[in-house]
């Protein structure tokens, strides 16, 4: 069953030599082997694709998620802040906003940027 395998996020690029120079450059992930169609990279105990199409950018919800524990998440944001990552802001149902960072209470916190593509990448604590 499906149920049983890892999957594999796979992010659509207009421009691959750009995508590598934000996920490689700016985001510091190391390239695994190239794909076929791209390049796959190594994050935690899976891997992400990120691959040319005539389509990318064009999913409007968050594309990839990353959650980091409580106690690094404002490390992680102060890093990609420092590397020249903006971030996103829009309606909430529920938190609240301050500097770019989303707080939702209990230590629940979130961050969403985009890549060059426009797909679009959070990084969660969750309390």
């Amino acid at each position: 069953m499906l149920a049983d395998h890892t999957p594999i996020p796979t992010l659509g690029t207009a421009d691959l030599p750009r995508a590598r120079e934000f996920y490689e450059g700016t985001l510091g992930f190391t390239p695994g082997p190239d794909a076929p169609e791209g390049v796959l990279y190594q994050a935690g105990s899976s891997s992400f694709l990120v691959y040319p199409s005539g389509f990318a950018g064009t999913n409007k919800a968050t594309a990839m998620s990353f959650t980091v524990s409580t106690d690094e998440f404002d490390g992680v944001v102060a890093d990609l802040r420092g590397r020249g990552v903006a971030f996103l802001s829009f309606d909430l149902p529920v938190g609240s906003w301050a500097d770019g960072v989303a707080d939702f209470g209990n230590g629940v916190k979130g961050v969403w940027f985009t890549d060059p593509d426009g797909n679009i990448l959070n990084v969660d604590a969750m309390g």
